[in-house]
């Protein structure tokens, strides 16, 4: 893999922050993690990750969205993969699929994935967003 291993994690449950954290790190990463969009943003510039995990909803039901249009938007957001996270799924029985090129660009990022993140399937995003980079 040709990416530096820094992720950004954003998420108003700090709990899951904490759990995610840890297991990122166990798989040789550098990890900076916000309970916010407007701190996930700061961290972003000053960070400068490989990657974005961003929940959908927190201090607002789109917080998610607007956060990944927000990195997507600058230059260096531009290069690096951005999920968004949620956990709709167990609360409303809405299952999220990989989504289509057209949904990617409007919904500005990569992929919407069902909370609980399973950490291996995103490394696996992560090393074929990089691949296909290349």
């Amino acid at each position: 893999m040709n990416y530096e291993k820094k992720i950004l994690l954003v998420d108003d449950d700090i709990d899951v922050l904490e759990q995610n954290k840890i297991l990122f790190e166990a798989e040789g990463f550098q990890v900076e993690t916000a309970e916010n969009s407007v701190d996930g943003y700061e961290k972003f510039l000053e960070f400068k990750p490989a990657c974005a995990i961003v929940d959908l909803m927190m201090e607002e039901y789109d917080s998610g969205f607007v956060l990944a249009h927000k990195i997507k938007r600058h230059p260096m957001g531009k290069k690096i993969p951005v999920f968004i996270v949620t956990a709709v799924a167990s609360q409303v029985g809405m299952q999220f699929d990989s989504m289509t090129p057209e949904e990617r660009e409007w919904i500005h990022a990569e992929d919407v994935l069902n909370k609980p993140v399973v950490i291996s399937d995103i490394l696996v995003k992560l090393s074929d967003f990089y691949k296909e980079q290349q």
